[in-house]
């Protein structure tokens, strides 16, 4: 899949988006290590690499063999998305392509407000968002919990992070969030 960057905040991830704002080198970079740790390990399946860039360089941090929340985005972007490759892989079947399928996409985390209500009570003020698809995980909202996750696709990465924007406000608008 290409490269995704993400937001964090409190130590959580609030916002992925695509194409990551990397060099084409460092984003080669990050796909050859990738390639290489799934040959290591003898991957089948799905294994979600999380690199940091440190003074330009790529420090490993974590190793996810299923599939990520900062891959929820390829049910919208990608030509196929991290759950049906993940399925495919682990059924022995052909991968589908991990393309873009759009020029940008932003995915922000929906997570419970701070006062324990459920920012998805408002899905319909997400939804009329153009461009915007929301995904509820089946979780009862508690404070800063994730519950679901919102996915924007746009002309350019600054169009896809606004619509993301636009639509969790309209989520938590009147809400502590």
């Amino acid at each position: 899949y290409p490269a995704v960057e993400t937001v964090q905040v409190d130590g959580q991830c609030h916002e992925v988006f695509a194409p990551a704002t990397v060099t084409p080198a460092l984003d080669r970079s990050a796909r050859q290590l990738a390639v290489r740790v799934a040959g290591a390990i003898d991957l089948h399946g799905l294994l979600a690499v999380e690199l940091f860039v440190v003074d330009g360089e790529l420090v490993l941090n974590e190793l996810a063999a299923r599939p990520h929340n900062s891959g929820h985005l390829t049910i919208e972007a990608c030509a196929t998305s991290q759950f049906e490759n993940h399925l495919r892989a682990v059924a022995g079947l052909p991968l589908g392509a991990t393309d873009l399928i759009v020029p940008a996409a932003a995915m922000a985390n929906v997570l419970g407000a701070a006062d324990g209500s459920d920012p998805l009570a408002a899905i319909a003020a997400g939804l009329a968002v153009p461009g915007v698809a929301i995904h509820r995980y089946g979780k009862t909202a508690r404070p800063h919990r994730k519950i679901g996750h919102l996915t924007a696709t746009g002309a350019d990465l600054d169009a896809a992070r606004a619509t993301a924007a636009r639509a969790r406000h309209a989520l938590t608008a009147g809400r502590a969030a």
